[in-house]
């Protein structure tokens, strides 16, 4: 049989960031973190000459019917020649056989759900229930997604935007503002940390972006642009500054998300970091105490890529 030849089009209009999308990547991570998953390290290139990157991430996961290859390049010059930064595949193999059931020519849309879903999740699971003021560090697509995907978990009903270009957090803010959430934008990367019950960072930066001491009781950050080796959008204090820090993966953080930065500079030391999946799966305990800070440190995993990929197909499926 040929494999599916799934198009971005087909895919925007059969899986969208909704609770269903929330909870395979959620179940994704409680199954990593059980054990039998086989995810191996993520094959990274840096291409500081062209200001981009290419991401290639997979794994196994038992129990599903297949396992997804992806492809992810972003190039972050592309938006001033009228191209978004990310684009990308994915390739689902068969779990029994190996053979190709799909491509899912997605221009990297799986990924923007995956990573706005975890997100949610992350907020979630770590965040105080009654959270209702978010900070937004970034204007772009994941910026837009990592919002919806907080108000499908918290009561939010004000955010606050803050990007190095203000023009863009000006119009993001504009475009989101709405009569059940207020969003505004702010040329303070300070005021808008000291605003927020929640902070997600969702840039490209290579310097800290949010300082240790704007951090205040009880909030909660999800940091999710550090997925290369030079990124670093948080403090390093910051993670001495946390009651709680968690790892979507801990061997990926210490190599390429915030926990990289802060054991160079040297606050923390890399040993008995908890993952994401173990505060699902409550063999970790979360947020213990309505003062505690807490960070969720998201580097993308390829457990997230093999559950989006496979709900696409079952999303296909059941609407043909």
């Amino acid at each position: 049989m040929s494999p599916l030849i799934l198009s971005e089009i087909n895919l925007r209009a059969r899986v969208p960031l909704d609770a269903a999308a929330l909870d395979v990547v959620e179940a994704a991570f409680a199954r990593l973190a059980q054990g039998g998953v086989v995810m191996p390290p993520v094959l990274s290139m840096h291409l500081p000459d062209v200001n981009g990157e290419v991401d290639v991430k997979t794994a196994f996961v038992p129990g599903l019917q297949g396992f997804a290859v992806k492809i992810s390049p972003g190039f972050f010059d592309n938006p001033s020649r009228g191209l978004p930064s990310t684009s990308g595949l994915m390739v689902v193999l068969d779990a029994q056989t190996g053979q190709v059931r799909a491509v899912l020519l997605d221009n990297g849309y799986l990924t923007d759900i995956r990573t706005a879903a975890a997100g949610g999740i992350a907020a979630r699971h770590l965040s105080r229930p009654d959270a209702s003021c978010a900070a937004i560090f970034g204007a772009g697509l994941q910026a837009r997604l990592q919002l919806q995907a907080l108000r499908m978990v918290r009561p939010i009903r004000q955010a606050v935007i803050w990007a190095r270009d203000r023009t863009r957090a000006q119009a993001l803010a504009a475009e989101l503002d709405t009569t059940d959430m207020t969003v505004r934008a702010t040329a303070d990367p300070a005021e808008a940390a000291a605003s927020a019950d929640i902070i997600v960072t969702t840039t490209p930066a290579t310097q800290p972006i949010l300082r240790a001491d704007w951090l205040q009781p009880g909030q909660h950050v999800t940091a999710m642009g550090s997925d290369q080796p030079g990124k670093n959008e948080l403090d390093p204090a910051c993670l001495a500054r946390a009651d709680l820090y968690v790892a979507d993966r801990a061997s990926q953080t210490c190599l390429m998300g915030e926990l990289r930065a802060a054991i160079e500079a040297g606050t923390h030391d890399g040993t008995a970091v908890p993952e994401l999946g173990q505060i699902i799966a409550r063999t970790h305990p979360g947020r213990t105490d309505p003062d505690q800070i807490t960070i969720c440190d998201l580097t993308g995993t390829g457990v997230q890529d093999t559950a989006i990929a496979t709900h696409a197909l079952a999303a296909f499926s059941k609407a043909t």
